[in-house]
Order: C-alpha cells, then sequence, then structure tokens
C-alpha cells in the first residue's frame, strides 16, 4: 500500500512573480509617461527621474540599515515612485517630491513590515500626504506653450460653468498632473495590463462608469457635464493603475465593484461638494482602509462552511 504525501499549498504555480507584475505595471505606465513628458516638457522627465529615484533609494537604505536583504529588484519602489511622480505637475518643487517618496515607501510601506503587509495604497497616500501638507498640487501644471497664468485645469473650468473640448481631455492638451491627461496614452496600458492578466477588467470599469452615473445624478442630470468630468482629473489613471493595486483592494470580484461603487461616491462627493477639485485620492484611500471588511462581505463561501451565530 503507498503512501500518500500531503505538502502545503500551493501546489500549482501560475508562473507569476512580484518582480514580473511589477514589470509589466512599469511597461503599461510608459505610453502615459512618454505623453506627459512630451506634454508638459524637460520638467516633468526630471520630476519622474526624482520621484523614482528618490523611492528606490528610500527602500534601499532601510533595507541597508536594519540589516534586511535588499528588496528594490522587485520593483515595487519604482512602481509607487513613478506613479507618485505621475501623479504630481510639472512645476512642483523638486524637494517636496523627495519628501512625498519618503513618506509613502518608508512611513507607509516599511514601517508597516514592506510589500504586502502596508494598509492603504503607498503612492496614493503619499499625494494626499503632500496635497495636505504642501498644497502646491492645487497648482497644475500646464502644456508646453499653454500659459498658466490664463487656464485652468478641466476640473476648474467645469467648476465655473466652462468646457472643455473632448480632443483636448482625451489627447492630454490640458492642466493637470504629469500622467492623468491624456487618456488615449491610459487606455493603451489599460489593455496591456488586461491582455498581460495583470488586472480584470471589473475595479477601472465600474470605478469610471459609476462616476458617470453619479455625477449626471448629482449634478443637474447633465450627460455633457458629466462625460467631460469623467475625462477630467485623474479619475483614469487612478482607476486603471492605483485603486487595482493587489495588496490593497478586494481579492473577489464582487469585492471589486463594491470597492469601485465606493470609491467613486467619494470622488464625486469631493469633487462637487469639497473644497479641493479633487477627489480621487481620497475615494482610493478611504476604500483602502475598508478592503479588508470588503473582503469579509464578498468572499465566497467554502463548501460545507457552516455559517456562524
Amino acid at each position: 500500500m503507498s503512501q500518500l504525501h500531503v505538502s502545503a499549498s500551493p501546489h500549482i504555480h501560475s508562473g507569476n512573480s512580484t518582480s514580473g507584475i511589477m514589470r509589466d505595471v512599469l511597461i503599461a505606465l510608459l505610453p502615459t509617461t512618454l505623453a506627459g513628458v512630451i506634454i508638459f516638457g524637460w520638467r516633468a522627465l526630471l520630476v519622474l527621474l526624482v520621484s523614482v529615484g528618490s523611492a528606490v533609494g528610500f527602500e534601499a537604505l532601510w533595507q541597508w540599515l536594519l540589516k534586511k536583504d535588499q528588496t528594490i529588484t522587485d520593483l515595487s519602489a519604482a512602481v509607487t515612485g513613478l506613479l507618485l511622480g505621475l501623479n504630481l505637475p510639472a512645476n512642483i518643487p523638486l524637494w517636496q517630491v523627495v519628501i512625498g517618496n519618503l513618506f509613502a515607501i518608508i512611513v507607509v510601506k516599511c514601517l508597516f513590515g514592506g510589500l504586502g503587509c502596508n494598509l492603504v495604497n503607498p503612492a496614493i497616500t503619499g499625494r494626499v500626504f503632500m496635497l495636505v501638507s504642501f498644497g502646491s498640487l492645487v497648482k497644475n501644471a500646464f502644456p508646453v506653450g499653454v500659459d498658466a497664468t490664463t487656464s485652468a485645469t478641466p476640473l476648474g473650468t467645469l467648476a465655473a460653468g466652462g468646457t472643455v473640448s473632448y480632443a483636448d481631455l482625451f489627447l492630454g492638451n490640458v492642466g493637470g498632473a504629469i500622467g492623468e491627461t491624456c487618456k488615449l496614452a491610459l487606455l493603451i496600458g489599460f489593455v496591456y495590463l488586461l491582455v498581460r492578466r495583470v488586472i480584470t477588467w471589473h475595479l477601472p470599469v465600474v470605478f469610471i462608469a459609476s462616476s458617470f452615473v453619479l455625477t449626471f445624478l448629482f449634478n443637474g442630470f447633465d450627460l455633457n457635464a458629466a462625460a467631460l468630468m469623467t475625462l477630467s482629473g485623474g479619475l483614469f489613471i487612478g482607476a486603471i493603475f492605483m485603486a487595482t493595486d493587489y495588496v490593497t483592494s478586494p481579492a473577489t470580484a464582487w469585492g471589486k465593484v463594491v470597492f469601485a461603487v465606493g470609491a467613486a461616491l467619494i470622488t464625486v462627493m469631493v469633487r462637487l461638494w469639497g473644497n479641493y477639485p479633487e477627489g480621487v485620492s481620497y475615494g482610493i484611500l478611504l476604500m483602502n482602509i475598508l478592503t479588508p471588511y470588503i473582503e469579509t462581505w464578498t468572499r465566497h463561501k467554502r463548501f460545507g462552511e457552516v455559517k456562524k451565530a
């Protein structure tokens, strides 16, 4: 009679690795990175280089000080630095970029145990920290050749009762953060992540669609205004690249839907009634905190499981 040997799971490996997934995210961010540099000029490239360099440097320094194995080769710090940089205006002081990455990497990520242990998305939290601490993120950059003194960001224009060209919003010829303006580049990255099966469609699509519907309902049932606001600001980069973070978003399909609708509701409320024109970061951050509860509510019942009284 043969003996049955049972080993610990996992028994089947998908072949995916952290560094492989992060590499795919970096590749998916290349179109919007290139678009941001073209639209905002060499200063945007400098901000991105400083952001990525400081994020990687702070993680390497932390691991060295604690005499731990280096983790920068998993590329997660590079992804955090690039995402944070893409969510910043090209005219931001460079020292603020460094401080933002110090907070994102050391406080949000490393102090909680590193990748996989952080409660909230480091890049999103770093951006919120910078907005609260410096306030300079409100002064968005504008495309090369556009006079910032006579222009306003799309959300600012819409809030004032104006209008914006759909073509400008789609191609990125508007003011804003480096990586949020060109929707075409962001959608190319989205398709790449779907093809590579790094993410699923649920969270980004529901987040963006819910934002459109809620804006329509809460803002006078104006379809044109709802469409323009949906294409404005950081909704697309937030929904595609930041809300889908493996660590801080639900793993279940229904959990992703709940997360997306909640983030959309907070985003629209801040946009329409808050003190800041943009609410995507706050929406994602607050839903990150609720992710453990959402996963508990939406997890699949195991076969034979008995519900506790």
